[in-house]
């Protein structure tokens, strides 16, 4: 996190999953250690099929777990999804909402928050409480703040972009290939 600038009002922010992380970290470590012994005492093409067993597996944990973020600056919000990174200017967000899931419209589209998870159980909880929002609802409020006191910024102001993420795209697609090739080939 930078600290606020003279005419930024707030620090950046950053908002992750911790239970999503904790969940790719042991995922991971469950693969790693199961590829691993089949690498280590698998015979044949055992270890191979293994490997590029790894190949596609592990982006594809890292994609769905470790890798959504979302990053609420001074003139734009940048989402980090498993597949895509959607960069949404301030003043191209049009609402952001928490239903089942949490979401961004700008532009006449919908992006999901994967990073943003909406736990039910504890927005019921919070409504019979009296108490404070739940922990997707209080993030979604303040997105929404961000947007609108950033959408009059100058430089706010530009088209919405999106990415693909070819970094966790190619390699998983890669393992995938090479483990149906080795399945044939025997």
């Amino acid at each position: 996190m930078t600290s606020p600038s003279p005419e930024q009002e707030y620090a950046d922010r950053r908002y992750r999953s911790p239970a999503g992380i904790a969940g790719g970290v042991l995922l991971l470590a469950l693969a790693g250690w199961l590829g691993g012994d089949a690498v280590a005492r698998g015979e044949g093409s055992t270890p191979w099929l293994a490997l590029a067993g790894l190949l596609c597996v592990a982006p594809l944990i890292i994609a769905f777990t470790l890798r959504p973020a979302v990053f609420a600056g001074a003139s734009r919000l940048l989402v980090r999804n498993p597949f895509r990174t959607i960069t949404l200017p301030w003043a191209a967000v049009d609402a952001v909402r928490a239903g089942y899931s949490s979401e961004v419209l700008a532009g006449g589209s919908t992006y999901q928050l994967w990073a943003v998870p909406v736990s039910l159980r504890k927005r019921k909880k919070a409504a019979r409480g009296g108490g404070e929002a739940a922990p997707a609802d209080q993030t979604v409020a303040e997105l929404q703040e961000l947007a609108e006191r950033g959408a009059s910024r100058e430089d706010a102001k530009g088209d919405v972009g999106v990415r693909w993420a070819y970094e966790v795209l190619a390699p998983a697609g890669a393992g995938l290939v090479l483990f149906v090739v080795l399945l044939v080939v025997g």
